[in-house]
């Protein structure tokens, strides 16, 4: 059983139908009622099981009602995907206190939350798995981008870290994905720009964007039983834009 964060469109909606293929039953899990409740009846009208469950990740009581429903429907908990974020270039205001607060809030407390309040669960089962959504932005600084993204997603990926070797004991696995330029968020403003976007490409060796569905199975192997010797690590799915 998975909960799926931010799971209403985009990187997490893919997600969710991949672990719903593989024979998950999903929690889709977004702040977003319309959006989150289509992709929970999409899952279902192809054959899978799926549950919507409206969350804002920098909730405690959300968290602790989210994962108290899948724990009442399905029995257990296996394993969380924390992919729910906002954009570095939402605001364009690169020295934002507003921005740094919410950005910092969403991308990295709401990790530690979903981390929390799941990894008491999977004690019980005996085990699970974590995967964290990160960035490239982890690792190295962007211009253009408020400072609070490479901030937030760094603290997820050495947040991920302290949390592999807290709870490896436990045989809770957890991991982070970094995924490098991809399709747009929602809530981007700067890196939407057609002009930004071809500069950014132009850094990527690949020369193109990355596809949702090539985040989706580094999440989906991370996940599964085939990673079982893999915790505490960062798998980078970037087209080569790290390697410069």
């Amino acid at each position: 059983m998975a909960i799926v964060t931010g799971s209403a469109n985009g990187m997490g909606e893919v997600e969710a139908h991949m672990f719903s293929k593989e024979g998950a039953k999903v929690i889709v899990a977004d702040m977003s009622i319309d959006g989150g409740q289509k992709v929970a009846e999409a899952i279902t009208a192809a054959g899978g099981e799926a549950r919507f469950a409206q969350i804002d990740v920098t909730s405690e009581d959300d968290w602790q009602e989210t994962v108290r429903t899948a724990v009442s429907v399905y029995g257990k908990l296996d394993i969380l995907v924390n992919n729910a974020g906002i954009s570095g270039t939402y605001q364009p205001d690169t020295l934002s206190t507003e921005a740094w607060d919410r950005v910092m809030a969403i991308n990295s407390k709401g990790v530690f939350l979903g981390m929390k309040h799941a990894i008491p669960e999977m004690q019980r089962n005996g085990g699970g798995s974590i995967v964290n959504i990160s960035s490239i932005s982890g690792f190295a600084g962007q211009d253009g981008i408020h400072m609070a993204y490479n901030a937030s997603k760094g603290a997820g990926r050495i947040m991920t870290k302290s949390a592999a070797v807290h709870y490896a004991k436990d045989r809770i696995r957890v991991n982070s994905v970094h995924p490098g330029i991809m399709p747009a968020m929602t809530t981007s403003v700067l890196t939407a720009d057609p002009e930004m976007r071809a500069t950014m490409l132009a850094q990527v060796p690949m020369g193109r964007e990355g596809r949702r569905e090539e985040v989706g199975y580094a999440v989906l192997f991370l996940a599964s039983d085939e990673a079982s010797y893999i915790t505490g690590t960062e798998l980078v799915v970037d087209g080569g834009y790290l390697a410069l």
